[in-house]
């Protein structure tokens, strides 16, 4: 039982009649969910074991009602239209035939878009962090967002705000990125989006969980107070503060010991004490009784439900394995106060309020036609597609297009003319489809193979495979470089296979000891350069892998792209990119890592991070966060900034960027800055804003940032978030690897040696920099004080 006075929520006269009117049963069914068509098929940790604990038909599970419906469209291949149509019926019979007539609400997937048989797939997030574009995710968010109102569902479980702290993680694909200020404005855009269309957006997963030892999956993490303030906390923040999210989930994992499904410290002292957050917090599925499982910090599955109740876990997902029967004897006994039921049920109806479920009848019609897949989903899965290829290396040989467009083209590799290698693990394909073998995938998605075929229509194409993306079998090499050796010019599209708990190469509990190429992709990738022939290599990936060898090794294929499961559209956006109709503007939002060993890595790291005299070893990224190559070139000057700011201002940066180059391209201006002298170690480089600026051959504009000095703030040693007085170094630079203001090379952007330049700080280059000197007393910094930068582009 809670030893202290559980404080219920305000809620509307309304919500408090209802409550009222509640037996136990009644208001248990109202914090649980149940999964609908649950056949076994492994789409959540130990599904299997977790099963629901309840069966029969519908009217007898509701008989007191129902808090969720679990994934009502997204577990098995079904119409959407006729699932509409079954829907509004379920939801009809739940108002007249329970006793106080309260719908479910539905929740479902939709990270990469709806996860429905036959809806768009868009890119998987890190794709969306590679983009550096908040508005287009944005209007994703929102085209997803209408497709589940329109089809009765009012929740999402998406975006995934982990900060990618080590590759080796499988969910890595599922992230944004490595820097918690990119992650905070993309996720937080993802946020407005779905919840403009009236469907409340659900973060994940509440906090820490990317940190786990080693990027395994469910570990422990051991990071401290100020990490997990300073890194992990901040997009969370900014999506409670800036976006007004409603629902937040509660992580898996344990933060030195303390399971979050568990911990009032996070889930009720930060995210509601001091973030104001008044919406409904979830259990990631079977979290609650994980505590008592696999935690092993519950005797059983009832006192894991008084022990998540308490913390803060308002809803359990995916069903009621512990907040039904299990916590329903333990209050009969006097061991568990009801208070903290009621406090969870206000929470749950005063959503189902603000959804506008409590007046909803559902005696209109569902919708008799749905596209889910229309021109307007297309056209935004192709411009982030290719607004998020990073092009790491070339030269020369790309674009292709042109008086040198190849007349043979070997089109080579385990992902080249697959459709599910473009998708993430949470795309219907790869969590639904892939354990119903023979279902059609229900859309368009043209591979790169099929792209090539259609854009190069003149040129003769032969498709090999070489190999699959694991396993060792060789059988397919000499085939491959055979049709290498014929070609004018090989594409070489390699990468991973996105799949859930093993049957994968990343994916959720798809985690990696190793970061080389899986399978024998990186012999089949050597073995036709080997041939002389110029080879393109395209990685189509759910996490950055060591491929420096195809960097700055040798020999070295002739370029190299990274794309991050780019989705329906991205076959063609990749093969857009390689023919130049467009002009690649990707930046990678999570370094390209040397190895494995140097995992896990940051560039948010303190000068004893990176590479000294005092070790050995270098954990220096082939190719640091931010960076992306362009077919042009673009060079910073006339950098300029306030003198001076108040330590709870605002100061402004401004510089030049001019395209130098012969076409027209798109530059993401990088902001960055670090204290010269703080009362803790800080980073040598932390991101303060960035802004992306498209220009035309010729063209320069004047980007000017409007940075609050909350972007400075740390965790002092007193655990107070501060931002203190004293001088602060601030630049703009094409990578977080380098503090260059202008241009590394002239010419074609993308040239071996540019690429070489980029990568690393330029020796005996001229560093533009400017320091602003933050006055006044040390600034307390409250969660009403601004974070988010603003740029304005003033063109000439």
């Amino acid at each position: 039982m809670t030893t202290h006075p559980v404080a219920l929520p305000p809620v509307s006269g309304r919500v408090a009649d209802l409550h009222a009117r509640m037996t136990l049963e009644e208001k248990l069914a109202q914090i649980v969910g149940y999964w609908l068509d649950h056949g076994g098929e492994v789409v959540a940790p130990m599904a299997g074991e977790m099963n629901n604990a309840r069966s029969g038909e519908l009217s007898e599970v509701t008989q007191h009602g129902i808090g969720h419906y679990t994934r009502a469209y997204g577990t098995r291949p079904v119409d959407p239209v006729e699932r509409a149509a079954w829907l509004w019926g379920e939801q009809r019979r739940l108002v007249t035939e329970t006793r106080l007539g309260i719908p479910a609400l539905v929740h479902e997937e939709c990270l990469t878009g709806l996860a429905a048989w036959t809806a768009a797939t868009f890119p998987t997030p890190l794709a969306w962090g590679a983009s550096f574009d908040p508005a287009l995710v944005e209007e994703m968010a929102a085209q997803i967002g209408a497709d589940m109102r329109a089809l009765g569902i009012h929740q999402g479980l998406a975006p995934v705000l982990d900060v990618v702290r080590d590759p080796r993680w499988g969910r890595t694909e599922e992230a944004i990125g490595e820097d918690p200020y990119l992650v905070g404005t993309i996720g937080t855009s993802y946020v407005k989006g779905l919840q403009a269309q009236g469907v409340h957006a659900t973060l994940k997963h509440f906090v820490g969980y990317s940190g786990s030892r080693a990027g395994r999956n469910h570990a422990p993490v051991s990071a401290g107070p100020r990490e997990i303030a300073d890194i992990y906390m901040p997009p969370f923040e900014m999506a409670v503060v800036d976006g007004g999210v409603r629902s937040v989930m509660a992580a898996y994992n344990d933060v030195d010991g303390v399971p979050l499904h568990g911990s009032a410290e996070h889930l009720t002292e930060i995210l509601r004490g001091q973030w104001g957050f008044d919406g409904v917090v979830v259990a990631d599925y079977f979290g609650v009784a994980f505590l008592s499982v696999m935690q092993a910090v519950a005797a059983d599955r009832g006192r894991a439900a008084a022990l998540a109740l308490e913390a803060g876990v308002d809803v359990e997902l995916p069903s009621g394995d512990a907040y039904l029967e299990p916590l329903a004897a333990l209050i009969r006994r006097g061991e568990v106060d009801e208070a903290l039921v009621d406090r969870a049920v206000l929470r749950a109806l005063a959503q189902k309020e603000e959804l506008g479920l409590l007046d909803a009848d559902f005696s209109g019609a569902p919708p008799a036609a749905i596209d889910l897949d229309s021109p307007r989903h297309r056209e935004l899965a192709h411009r982030l597609a290719a607004e998020s290829v990073v092009l790491l290396s070339n030269d020369g040989v790309l674009p292709l297009r042109g008086s040198g467009a190849p007349a043979n083209v070997a089109v080579i590799g385990p992902n080249a003319d697959r459709a599910e290698a473009l998708m993430g693990c949470y795309s219907f394909a790869n969590h639904v489809l892939a354990h119903q073998p023979g279902v059609p995938l229900g859309f368009a998605a043209p591979t790169v193979a099929d792209a090539l075929r259609a854009q190069l229509p003149d040129a003769t194409l032969t498709v090999v495979a070489g190999c699959d993306v694991g396993g060792e079998d060789r059988s397919g090499l000499p085939a491959a470089v055979e049709a290498a050796a014929a070609a004018d010019v090989a594409v070489l599209v390699m990468g991973d296979q996105a799949g859930l708990f093993g049957r994968g190469t990343v994916g959720e509990g798809n985690d990696a000891e190793s970061l080389e190429l899986p399978g024998v992709q990186r012999e089949l990738v050597e073995a036709v350069v080997a041939t002389g022939t110029p080879v393109v290599l395209v990685l189509v990936t759910g996490r950055p892998y060591a491929v420096g060898w195809a960097l700055d090794g040798g020999p070295v294929p002739a370029a190299v792209l990274q794309a991050f499961f780019p989705g329906e559209e991205g076959g063609r956006a990749i093969v857009d990119v390689l023919t130049g109709a467009v002009n690649p503007s990707g930046r990678l939002p999570v370094s390209l890592p040397r190895s494995a060993g140097a995992q896990p890595y940051s560039y948010l790291q303190p000068l004893l991070g990176g590479p000294s005299e005092v070790t050995s070893t270098d954990p220096t990224p082939v190719r640091p966060f931010g960076f992306g190559l362009s077919y042009t070139s673009f060079a910073y000057s006339e950098l300029s900034a306030d003198t001076e700011a108040a330590t709870d201002g605002t100061f402004e940066v401004a510089v030049r960027v001019s395209n130098i180059g012969r076409v027209a391209g798109t530059d993401v201006v990088q902001l960055y800055g670090r204290d010269l002298v703080a009362s803790i170690v800080r980073p040598v480089s932390q991101l303060l804003g960035y802004q992306r600026v498209a220009l035309g051959p010729g063209e320069s504009a004047v980007v000017r940032f409007t940075v609050p000095t909350t972007r400075l703030a740390f965790s002092d040693r007193s655990m107070t978030r501060v931002v203190e007085p004293g001088d602060v170094e601030v630049w703009v630079a094409a990578s977080a690897g380098e503090k260059v203001a202008t241009a590394v090379a002239e010419g074609l952007a993308g040239s071996a040696a540019a690429a070489s330049a980029a990568s690393a700080p330029v020796v005996g280059a001229r560093v533009d920099r400017a320091l602003v000197r933050l006055t006044g007393g040390v600034h307390r910094v409250t969660r009403a004080d601004p974070r988010i930068v603003t740029a304005e582009v003033t063109p000439g």
